[in-house]
């Protein structure tokens, strides 16, 4: 969905969660890409919110979304709440016919995806999602080479994801990342999410996916083990692993073609590896300060309709359908 608005003026931003995710990875992106700004933040507590906008130099606060939404001083929404209240506030936004940005992932079910995707389609109303991988340059360049065909055709994309566990997972504090209510898939809703979106980007949608998950520690009710298999609409065929639980942590990808491979890191800041029949290259291409920032940028190009953003509500849909499919069959 690409529609242009006329900006006449700096488009004005409220941020509905100004919690961690928006305090450098997000938030300032807001702020400092040329023709928006950030002028309302709200979180329910009163002390924090202020706190934050005191900080960051953002002059209205709230505790209640619906005022911040339905500021006339505030023309479009970044939504970074948990996921469990995703559809619930941006439905409030839809209605109020804003443009939006949610947080990965859309929501927790698929079903709740495709409410949220309708709502803004039928108001042709600019819906983006935070997979903001798409943007990054490193990703980019990454998608150059497979485009470029720089190893053949692809032929098959592998994933391996561990992370040790953590003092908070052995402590048994609470973490909304890990309750099954608001993701049953843990931290695979949390953090693969990211890279079976940039696949989708990279190598085409994925058609048809299984998987299976299980809780191997028992240290809290989402599935903490999981791993699955896919084809792309392009045949490529896909394998992950994700596992929470192990004595290092792992971030390794492959896609391998007929001429090569190309090896990088979904998280790590780990060079981007390019093996063909020239030879051996790499790239360590910096993330911005802002990891949001050429995503933010993006949706400011997507609103001038001086192009299509790479995460709009309709890719963020089909990627709630990949998670659905690996997490509940």
């Amino acid at each position: 969905m690409s529609v242009a608005i006329s900006i006449s003026k700096n488009i004005r931003w409220g941020i509905i969660g100004c919690g961690n995710v928006t305090e450098l990875k997000s938030g300032p992106a807001y702020q400092k890409v040329q023709g928006f700004e950030l002028v309302g933040v709200m979180r329910r507590d009163a002390q924090k919110c202020a706190d934050y906008a005191k900080r960051h130099g953002v002059k209205k606060y709230y505790v209640d979304a619906d005022e911040l939404i339905n500021d006339p001083e505030i023309d479009a929404i970044y939504i970074a709440t948990p996921p469990d209240s995703h559809a619930f506030y941006g439905l409030k936004v839809a209605a109020a016919g804003k443009p939006c940005c949610i947080e990965k992932p859309m929501a927790p079910t698929y079903e709740e995806s495709l409410v949220l995707y309708n709502a803004f389609t039928e108001k042709n109303i600019p819906l983006f999602v935070a997979y903001y991988r798409r943007s990054l340059p490193r990703f980019v360049q990454v998608k150059k080479w497979v485009d470029e065909k720089e190893i053949g055709e692809i032929r098959h994309v592998s994933w391996h994801l561990s992370k040790t566990t953590s003092d908070q997972d052995n402590s048994g504090e609470y973490n909304w990342r890990t309750d099954a209510k608001i993701a049953k898939g843990g931290y695979f809703d949390d953090l693969a999410s990211h890279g079976m979106d940039l696949f989708e980007y990279l190598l085409g949608e994925i058609i048809n996916i299984s998987g299976f998950t299980t809780n191997q520690q028992g240290l809290y009710s989402a599935q903490d083990a999981i791993v699955a298999s896919w084809i792309h609409e392009t045949g490529i065929t896909g394998a992950g692993s994700w596992n929470f639980g192990c004595a290092t942590r792992e971030d390794v990808v492959q896609i391998i073609g007929s001429k090569g491979k190309i090896e990088f890191s979904i998280f790590e800041e780990n060079p981007i590896k390019l093996t063909n029949e020239k030879g051996k290259t790499e790239q360590f291409i910096n993330h911005p300060e802002n990891v949001q920032f050429n995503h933010v940028q993006n949706i400011r190009e997507h609103l001038l309709g001086n192009k299509t953003h790479p995460s709009t509500g309709k890719t963020g849909l089909h990627t709630s359908w990949v998670l659905e499919k690996i997490v509940r069959g």
